[in-house]
């Protein structure tokens, strides 16, 4: 017999796939491709795909779909210390009923995968801020990026952050510290960008508007904004051009890696946007070892400001 789900408010335009992750278990991407083929899930008695995104009083037909029986991954669970939960604190920039901003350490990526266990979303969601709602994903940045970032508290605010960065109307600010002097002075970066998903090839087109702030025969320092939000965009796009960012491991040259700095000098410092006619903007400092490779480069951070 099936079992039947009502869809409620809070999960309208959410994707079925990721309604059965949230409200059943999580498992496997192929799984859930899989039995919405077979017809073990349908909506209102209809075979959808994967993407297809919930209304109203979608009803949610599951037959015989049992995934807690299906051996998933081993991978232990992050639980984060008291110790983690009360540093925490220090990464909190702006707390209020729809949605935090955070200050995000280098090191510590966003979201828990195959080969993450520490990560942001199961810290910060042991965080005080978070005790009558869950932390929710609206974009996201490097493990290797410091900076800011914002996480939605309820679905309403989720669903409103992710249209506003899909049509441009979040604009972020990065600040980087590359290899060598650029001679520009201010430009855009506008070209395509290759990933690859699995065997697939594909090319993405990618936009960042960039300034440079201080520069000397060692290094430049930028201000960058991206229009695009392509994974690893800044890094790949400076690359390219052969100005690489200090400290990247993956997009460098071999000399660079030789001695490589630890860190990698690239900041998300700014971000700002409106919602219902009232401006929101905020930045965060650069960290201490963004500031000491300034001292050691020779670089003034706004010196014309």
């Amino acid at each position: 017999m099936d079992k039947i789900v009502l869809v409620k408010k809070d999960f309208i335009n959410s994707r079925i796939d990721r309604w059965i992750k949230r409200n059943i278990c999580q498992v496997p991407q192929g799984l859930i491709e899989k039995t919405l083929r077979n017809k073990n899930v349908t909506v209102n008695k209809l075979k959808v795909k994967s993407s297809y995104k919930l209304k109203i009083n979608d009803k949610i037909y599951l037959n015989n779909f049992n995934p807690r029986s299906v051996n998933l991954s081993k991978r232990k669970k992050y639980i984060p210390s008291k110790r983690d939960i009360k540093a925490s604190d220090a990464f909190i920039v702006e707390d209020n009923e729809n949605f935090c901003v955070i200050n995000k350490p280098y090191g510590l990526a966003v979201q828990g995968g195959s080969k993450i266990k520490k990560n942001l979303v199961d810290l910060i969601k042991k965080n005080t801020i978070f005790l009558n709602s869950k932390p929710f994903i609206v974009h996201r940045i490097d493990k290797e990026t410091s900076g800011i970032l914002i996480i939605a508290k309820n679905r309403q605010y989720a669903q409103l952050l992710t249209s506003l960065f899909r049509i441009r109307k979040i604009h972020k600010s990065y600040l980087s510290i590359c290899y060598g002097e650029m001679e520009k002075t201010k430009g855009i970066f506008d070209g395509d960008l290759i990933r690859y998903d699995k065997d697939k090839k594909i090319s993405e087109r990618a936009i960042t508007n960039y300034k440079v702030l201080d520069k000397n025969t060692n290094a430049t320092l930028l201000i960058l904004n991206p229009i695009t939000g392509r994974k690893h965009q800044i890094r790949k796009q400076l690359f390219s051009i052969k100005f690489p960012v200090i400290g990247d491991s993956k997009y460098n040259f071999p000399e660079n890696k030789i001695n490589q700095n630890k860190y990698l000098m690239l900041h998300a410092y700014s971000i700002k946007f409106m919602i219902n006619e009232k401006k929101y903007e905020y930045t965060v400092n650069v960290p201490d070892y963004f500031k000491k490779m300034l001292l050691t480069k020779r670089l003034t951070l706004f010196k014309n400001a």
